[in-house]
């Protein structure tokens, strides 16, 4: 069996043979506010304290800072893996670099990056968040085709990488990406009288036997967890 890289989602694990197999390229997709960034640090972070893995997050809209005091707000404190867990702000870079760097590819500009401190840093963990806003940046013409070369640099990479993508209100529309990543994470917010729940599937996952149903995600301040979902 492949080796497993741990979300660190409590009961999640376990529903995926122990993890995502390492070297995948996942999406992490969802609607705003149901928490697709946090559940994506959270992989990282915890991996970088529990696993001594390297990580990389490439944040191409929130700033750095912001990102830090978010996540920290989230009982994951930067400052305990900053050795084992780089954070890449390149909506900084867009805002500071020169002319002729504007003119680059945006998409050579990230590749260049990650390559880059793959080689100093020989992290073995990348999210980037997120997919649509790289699209943008890098004016991506024939989508299935660019796409298709994008997720295969990324398995040359030989990282496991997690995808931030936006999803649908539609749940039955299907995305290009979602036929060539190696496994999708869904997350959904849910009505539940006055309240609304978030949920979490895994709704693909190569070379894994897995769970199919939605499970309620919760966070205690600290850590996240998984329990059934009402009313199933």
């Amino acid at each position: 069996m492949r080796p497993r890289i741990k979300t660190y989602i409590q009961g999640l694990d376990e529903q995926m043979d122990g993890g995502v197999p390492k070297g995948h390229v996942v999406l992490m997709s969802g609607m705003p506010g149901t928490m697709k960034s946090s559940v994506a640090f959270n992989i990282l972070w915890n991996n970088a304290k529990e696993e001594d893995k390297k990580g990389l997050y490439v944040s191409l809209e929130q700033g750095r800072e912001s990102l830090i005091e978010h996540m920290g707000g989230l009982g994951m404190p930067h400052d305990e893996v900053e050795d084992q867990l780089n954070i890449v702000d390149m909506g900084y870079l867009r805002m500071n670099m020169d002319t002729s760097a504007e003119q680059q590819s945006w998409m050579k500009i990230f590749k260049m990056y990650a390559e880059n401190l793959h080689v100093s840093n020989e992290y073995e963990l990348l999210v980037a968040d997120s997919l649509p806003v790289l699209e943008l940046l890098a004016e991506v013409g024939n989508r299935r085709a660019e796409l298709f070369h994008f997720f295969g640099w990324l398995r040359e990479l030989g990282v496991t990488t997690f995808l931030i993508a936006e999803a649908s209100e539609d749940r039955n529309v299907v995305h290009d990406e979602d036929f060539l990543a190696d496994g999708i994470i869904r997350l959904r917010k849910e009505q539940q009288g006055y309240d609304v729940s978030r949920q979490i599937v895994i709704d693909k996952m190569r070379s894994t036997k897995h769970n199919t149903g939605y499970f309620t995600l919760m966070h205690d301040g600290k850590n996240f967890q998984i329990t059934r979902v009402i009313g199933d």
